[in-house]
């Protein structure tokens, strides 16, 4: 068996540009190179359920945004199956048995886990549901023999919660699951992405987003509020690129032909980074410079989006079919994993054959 892909989002909001850099634009590539037998593609709604259980309205109406942005950035249903997670009951009846592989207080150790409490406080008010999300994850990811993962570096522990199940259960009832790597971002810069306000993470609930279905107006005024150097008051004073976020922006998404095509007076950024430091060059001139080169990425994300959303019953459609082939590929793995468990009764002759003989006289 070759290489299996599966990835995904919670659709609890437009996608962003932490979530293009981080992992879609990775997706796209791995898609159209052609390497992988298969690749999944999850919008995991019964995940964002776990901390939206009072505000279903909020999925329902996000679902869709996501799948507009899968297609835009340039997802193919031809080469993926794009899948809606609720949809596919066989990964509620998995994450049931794997619950009974993990320890509440392994549950509670989890980095992303703990991290996630903490930023939504939820030190009080902890959902079970919420807890054992990254069971569900590893649930999402062995169902359908994915081996390959592409995640943020903020992911690698859940990845890591689901190799430990797959051990577990092949030590208790035999191989029947692979054990997923993690793919990260070739770019130790894009794969966690700040906010426009200097915080150390882009965040749909910190409201600190460029999304990928942002007007042009609107990225621009992002762009123009971004966080600098705060040192930098006059255009003369010299100013710092660390932890500037128009220079880390600029890190990840310029290149030298937009210098060539936007600020031909520098070769690339190396020269322009120089210039800000040494003094002499403002904060608005960076920006504005930023401003094309995100266009440049986003405009096409943008024309692709409105084409999509021109035909709604279309995307559902493309959602259909992606969840009808998940669920196929999901019930065949089911059926392995309760035979392995001896759970399969009414397919399992030998034990209707055994009980007869038990009981015949």
């Amino acid at each position: 068996m070759g290489d299996i892909i599966l990835t995904g989002d919670r659709p609890t909001g437009r996608l962003h540009l932490g979530h293009y850099v981080g992992s879609l634009r990775n997706r796209v590539k791995m898609q159209n190179e052609g390497k992988y037998d298969k690749m999944y593609v999850m919008i995991a709604d019964s995940q964002a359920l776990t901390d939206n259980f009072d505000n279903p309205q909020k999925i329902r109406e996000n679902l869709i945004e996501v799948a507009l942005d899968y297609l835009s950035v340039g997802i193919d249903p031809s080469k993926v199956s794009i899948f809606i997670q609720s949809q596919v009951a066989e990964l509620t009846e998995l994450t049931f048995y794997f619950l009974n592989l993990v320890t509440l207080s392994r549950l509670e150790r989890n980095p992303t886990v703990k991290s996630e409490i903490k930023l939504r406080n939820f030190e009080t008010s902890l959902s079970a549901g919420f807890l054992i999300y990254p069971v569900s994850q590893a649930a999402d990811i062995l169902l359908f023999d994915a081996n390959v993962v592409p995640v943020g570096e903020d992911q690698e522990p859940m990845l890591e919660q689901a190799r430990e199940l797959a051990r577990s259960f092949n030590n208790i009832y035999g191989e029947v699951f692979v054990e997923p790597k993690a793919v990260l971002p070739e770019s130790k810069m894009a794969r966690r992405m700040p906010g426009i306000d200097g915080a150390a993470k882009m965040s749909k609930s910190l409201g600190n987003a460029i999304y990928l279905a942002d007007d042009k107006n609107t990225v621009k005024k992002k762009v123009m509020s971004m966080y600098t150097d705060p040192d930098h008051i006059n255009i003369d004073d010299p100013g710092k690129v660390e932890g500037n976020i128009v220079f880390t922006y600029l890190d990840v998404f310029s290149n030298d032909s937009h210098f060539e095509k936007y600020l031909p007076e520098y070769k690339n950024l190396d020269e322009l980074k120089a210039h800000y430091q040494r003094g002499g060059l403002g904060d608005v001139k960076c920006k504005k410079f930023l401003i094309k080169v995100l266009e440049e990425e986003l405009e096409p994300i943008r024309a692709r989006r409105a084409e999509y959303e021109k035909d709604i019953e279309g995307v559902f459609d493309i959602l259909r079919k992606g969840t009808a082939d998940a669920r196929s590929q999901g019930a065949k793995k089911l059926e392995k994993v309760k035979a392995a468990m001896g759970i399969n009764y009414f397919e399992d002759s030998d034990l209707i054959k055994d009980l007869q003989n038990k009981y015949k006289d």
